[in-house]
């Protein structure tokens, strides 16, 4: 360990001094008298500064006591710190805006950061295509602390968007896989009808029924409906007011819009058997009244509003969708909700979800020589996800926990300066969303078991309120039902062409036939035209690349096996 301390003391000095001697050809403020930067104890003497890209949209960082991108709470914990500037100098607002920046940079317009988050699998592309981001298999072998390590081993097919010839160009932004989805019941209807949560397709359709039918509000009017979600844009949301799982009961792991690994070929879902028995089941239950009249025009922050206002029955999302619905309780008196797990197969066996295990990749400019001052801030920014260091509680006392009569808490109103909400200083550095280890909601499911909340984590879940517990239990419980796709990569040439003909045709042809405005029969046309206009190319540009990711054991070259 001692070695390997005093060689990145060495390699810091050399690189330091070579980027800024490079700043100084390029006419920029350096001088040829400046000291060269050196690591020790864990800080760098004199600070210095690692540019960004950041992609400033609602999931980004907020500030609070006049501070501002380039300083802020974070920004200033980092210099003084670790001796690391962290400054924007590339920011886009919403993500289109983000990937016209990127691409702008990519012609010269203006110079890339040092580290570039990229949310676009064809920007992705076209960054590794430019020759402009830097090849990083060594880096992350020599450089990357092994507690992140051990992290990258469990998501190996994150690498394969950054991967050419062998090379890997980048990696996964804190990958860890999302939580799944439950279903939120209106407890307070069931039990009104005498009704337990539904676990079987049938089931559910008896509860649906019952609250469109049977008055589970008990006012005496028609005014309430069953199933409440979104059929704007996707069958598969993957988030909220999604209803993935009904196609999932009778389509098992081919789920519409997503690719999956069958056998060793990757498949398209939407066009698998099952998709028609499904559509079927819904377009009786929609002619019947028990779905959302008007699915097809509302997105996924609009089928919910149904629900929020008392008329629909049953949700799905991920457990903070609670959060998001919970204001019913407050408009209705006496409504209550509850988490319950999603339904099983017609055959018995469980029904899938989509699932992320990133949020985009992280790339750098081919000229950046410092990964091992981004890989110190990096894993200092997993502390809070590991409860250790320096952030065992949370990022900064007093915007995303605090101590208060030497108990933490997280809840900002009770704050020693209270706030509306928690600020999320995680997200003020590289990343949208902070860093987490607890995958699908292990803390939750261990403080159902009986484990004390005695770690930062742990304590933070523990302040929950107790629905939205239940979901991240029953989430991590159910965590073998979830599938990340397995196409990853950039469009192929062929989707380039086709691909929005394609899934304009799905979509136009899946409500159609739940509205009742084309025959079931629709499906059938629908799948042979689908492989006749360029679908059967796609399945064969798709595997040709999945094959192409598979060919060289990255993970060896990058130490991660």
């Amino acid at each position: 360990m001692k070695k390997r301390t005093d060689l990145w003391k060495m390699v810091s000095m050399v690189m330091l001094s070579a980027i800024l001697v490079a700043g100084c050809s390029k006419g920029e403020s350096a001088s040829e008298t400046a000291p060269a930067s050196v690591l020790k104890d864990g800080k760098y003497d004199p600070p210095f500064t690692i540019t960004i890209a950041k992609q400033q949209d609602e999931n980004a960082g907020k500030y609070i006591n006049g501070e501002t991108l380039n300083d802020n709470v974070l920004t200033r914990w980092g210099e003084q710190n670790l001796g690391i500037k962290i400054q924007t100098t590339l920011l886009g607002g919403d993500a289109s805006q983000y990937n016209t920046k990127l691409r702008l940079a990519l012609t010269g317009s203006e110079k890339l950061p040092d580290v570039l988050p990229v949310y676009d699998t064809m920007l992705v592309n076209d960054l590794i295509e430019s020759g402009q981001v830097k090849e990083i298999t060594e880096d992350i072998s020599t450089y990357m602390p092994d507690r992140i390590k051990e992290i990258y081993k469990q998501y190996p097919t994150t690498f394969n968007p950054v991967v050419r010839e062998g090379k890997v160009y980048g990696m996964a932004i804190a990958p860890n896989l999302t939580e799944g989805e439950v279903m939120l019941i209106r407890q307070d209807w069931l039990d009104r009808l005498n009704l337990e949560a539904p676990t079987t397709i049938d089931e559910f359709e008896q509860v649906i029924a019952a609250f469109t039918n049977e008055d589970p509000d008990g006012n005496g009017k028609k005014d309430t409906y069953g199933f409440t979600f979104s059929g704007k844009d996707s069958y598969n949301t993957g988030w909220v007011s999604d209803p993935v799982m009904i196609f999932s009961a009778y389509t098992g792991k081919h789920l519409p819009r997503q690719w999956h690994n069958d056998n060793g070929k990757l498949t398209y879902g939407s066009v698998a058997p099952g998709n028609k028995e499904a559509l079927a089941k819904l377009r009786d239950w929609y002619a019947k009244g028990y779905l959302n009249k008007e699915l097809a025009t509302q997105g996924a922050w609009d089928a919910l509003s149904d629900f929020t206002e008392g008329k629909a029955g049953i949700i799905i999302g991920r457990p903070w969708l609670y959060d998001s619905v919970k204001d019913v309780e407050k408009n209705v008196d006496g409504a209550k909700i509850s988490a319950y797990p999603t339904i099983q197969g017609v055959n018995g066996d469980k029904t899938y979800q989509s699932a992320q295990l990133n949020d985009g990749v992280f790339m750098f400019n081919k000229d950046f020589q410092n990964m091992e001052a981004f890989f110190l801030y990096y894993d200092k920014m997993y502390d809070a996800a590991f409860s250790t260091g320096e952030f065992k509680y949370g990022y900064a006392q007093g915007y995303d926990y605090d101590i208060v009569n030497d108990e933490v808490t997280f809840d900002p109103t009770k704050f020693n300066t209270p706030l509306e909400a928690v600020q999320g200083v995680g997200k003020m550095a590289f990343t949208k969303n902070t860093p987490s280890v607890d995958g699908p909601g292990q803390s939750y499911y261990d403080l159902a078991n009986g484990v004390k909340a005695d770690t930062g984590v742990l304590i933070q879940s523990a302040s929950k309120d107790q629905t939205t517990q239940d979901g991240y239990r029953i989430s991590y419980e159910n965590r073998d039902v979830l599938l990340p796709n397995e196409f990853n990569g950039p469009p192929t040439p062929t989707m380039q062409n086709v691909w929005e003909q394609l899934t304009t045709m799905e979509q136009e042809t899946f409500t159609k036939i739940i509205y009742g405005n084309e025959p079931l029969e629709a499906f059938d046309t629908f799948v042979k035209q689908w492989h006749e206009k360029g679908g059967d190319t796609v399945i064969e540009e798709v595997n040709e690349w999945y094959n192409q990711a598979s060919e060289t054991d990255v993970m060896t070259l990058m130490n991660l096996k």
